[in-house]
């Protein structure tokens, strides 16, 4: 995601299962945050291009997520699809601080609309 004006503290890394996921909701979005086997955290939109999937319902797996509705595979990393699929989930920026996640939110994501 481009143009970030906020980073939000959406709580400690422990919070999210290792290999599972939990969501935050936004103004505008749902964003999905991961936690690998390997404790590396990662986020996209919740959402799959392809059906709308909610990814967070997905299966975790090395740095990868696969889509409950229709087995589509994503990069953690960059959002695209893997092997013979096309596509790719929304990268949400993120950052880890003394064990504590922050994502980095779009002025409309927070509710600022610019007038006129």
């Amino acid at each position: 995601m481009t143009d970030i004006v906020n980073w939000v503290n959406v709580g400690p890394v422990a919070n999210i299962p290792l290999q599972g996921a939990r969501t935050f909701q936004t103004e505008t979005d749902r964003i999905a945050i991961f936690r690998t086997l390997d404790d590396q955290v990662y986020a996209l939109l919740d959402r799959c291009p392809h059906k709308d999937g909610p990814l967070a319902q997905g299966i975790v797996h090395g740095h990868f997520v696969t889509c409950p509705l229709h087995n589509m595979v994503f990069s953690l990393e960059t959002g695209e699809a893997q092997g013979p699929d096309d596509g790719c989930a929304a990268k949400v920026e993120l950052r880890v601080i003394d064990g504590t996640v922050h994502i980095g939110l779009t002025a409309e994501q927070i509710g600022l609309r610019h007038a006129g």
